[in-house]
């Protein structure tokens, strides 16, 4: 497949990374001809330096034959306009935009927008990606991490282990014998600061980051064997009334069934302002989010949870750890930078929304082929989960999980074989037509995608 990617800063680098490793046709095009060469240099992708929405830029970066465009500029209007043109002049088949400005989302999703006049096959918005990690994290508030799949029956959830886990020093192979009825499998384990995908005879420490796949029914008791507990969250404040911020306490007010009483802290008076006027419930105030009267007028003392979505990470750790220090119970904290990830566990912030993760998941969703109905990415975009169907032609159709040559860096974490979802083991037998969930390290992409021959079609 050949691909354009206008936009090589963080997300657009993470895209091409994903997409290069796969051994597919990669053009990086930006302005920054810095960046373009340090994706060059890094990538076996190729760059040109320029404006992308210049048609001659464009022709240079190979769009009369391209298959996809991928416009990740800073620019709302430059990834607009790029697509237009790549559809008007050159007839690009698909193409994937990524939009912040809350304008131009609230035309392209309401009945004014014609895909004729702006043909954009799909639409990528950060600041919703980001509102709807933020609630995966409050219905989750004992993980750092969490996404479903398979239908919403299997959910990876992200366990950073305590001292009082039960199944610390345990290998985990003798989790199965001790909880044989838990649908359960530990699919990665991060450990200062490495990733990897643990083997039978591997134990869990103190201090691990564990990724497990949890059939969704036994969400609570796995919790409760890795030293956890469910929160409720009916209290919550918000450090950050812009976009984010307002998009997740629309969210909240529109939960079903729940009443939760949302508190809002919005440093600029004008921005305050207006996320007042679009909110009911929310009570917003104006000030600074590391005040500490102000959160505790707030009711940060006693909140459930404290959401630090700021443009700028430092407030958000800092108003984390204040927040966290007068006693709220689960504080989180939106952070672009992912070297300041590792500074989280040891400030006492409780979990952390990456939006660059969180757009590359989306995205990665969207040009991967039909057969593969999910893609999530982990960390730094260091691996995958992907969510896929087994074709007749597989190499894996009809073996034993055991019998399956999968790389070092891969393992299933769940089936689902028409309405059931089975736990794998090494002697369960992988059909034609199952759906299954891996873990799968970012190296070992390719390989999976080829076990699986998906790759033929990405749209």
């Amino acid at each position: 497949m050949k691909v354009i990617i206008c936009g090589a800063g963080q997300v657009g680098w993470q895209i091409a990374r994903h997409l290069a490793n796969e051994r597919n046709d990669v053009t990086v095009v930006d302005n920054n001809a810095d960046l373009v060469r340090r994706a060059t240099d890094a990538l076996d992708v190729q760059g040109v330096a320029g404006f992308a929405s210049y048609p001659d830029i464009l022709e240079r970066a190979g769009a009369r034959d391209a298959d996809m465009i991928i416009a990740a500029t800073h620019s709302d209007e430059v990834n607009m306009v790029t697509c237009q043109v790549a559809h008007s002049v050159f007839e690009v088949p698909r193409k994937i935009a990524r939009l912040r400005s809350q304008s131009y989302l609230d035309a392209i999703y309401s009945d004014l927008y014609r895909r004729d006049h702006m043909p954009i096959e799909v639409v990528i918005s950060p600041e919703r990606e980001v509102a709807d990690a933020a609630l995966k994290r409050l219905s989750a508030a004992a993980t750092f991490d969490t996404e479903f799949f398979l239908d919403g029956k299997l959910q990876l959830i992200g366990i950073t282990l305590d001292e009082d886990c039960p199944v610390v020093n345990t290998p985990l192979r003798q989790l199965s014998d001790l909880f044989s009825t838990l649908r359960a499998v530990v699919v990665g384990v991060r450990r200062e600061g490495t990733l990897f995908a643990p083997e039978p005879g591997d134990q869990l420490f103190v201090g691990d980051d564990c990724y497990v796949m949890v059939n969704t029914e036994d969400f609570s008791r796995a919790l409760e064997i890795f030293g956890k507990q469910q929160q409720k969250q009916e209290r919550v404040v918000l450090i950050g009334g812009g976009n984010v911020g307002r998009m997740v306490a629309q969210k909240l007010e529109d939960l079903p069934g729940r009443a939760i009483r949302a508190k809002m802290i919005e440093r600029d008076r004008k921005i305050a302002e207006r996320s007042a006027e679009a909110l009911e419930r929310t009570i917003v105030l104006n000030g600074d989010g590391l005040d500490a009267s102000l959160l505790q007028e707030a009711g940060a003392t006693r909140a459930d949870a404290v959401l630090a979505v700021t443009d700028d990470d430092k407030t958000n750790i800092l108003g984390a750890v204040r927040a966290k220090s007068m006693g709220c119970k689960l504080a989180v904290a939106l952070i672009n930078d992912p070297t300041l990830v590792p500074l989280m566990a040891p400030l006492g912030i409780d979990a952390y929304i990456n939006p660059r993760a969180t757009t590359v998941s989306s995205i990665l969703r969207h040009i991967r082929h039909g057969r593969v109905r999910d893609v999530y990415s982990l960390g730094d975009a260091e691996a995958e989960i992907i969510e896929a169907e087994v074709l007749s032609t597989s190499p894996i159709a009809g073996k034993q999980i055991r019998d399956i040559d999968f790389p070092e860096g891969v393992l299933i974490g769940g089936i689902k074989q028409g309405d059931q979802i089975i736990k794998p083991n090494g002697g369960t037998r992988v059909n034609e037509g199952d759906i299954i969930a891996l873990f799968a390290l970012s190296q070992d992409v390719g390989q999976v995608e080829s076990l699986l021959q998906v790759s033929i079609d990405y749209f």
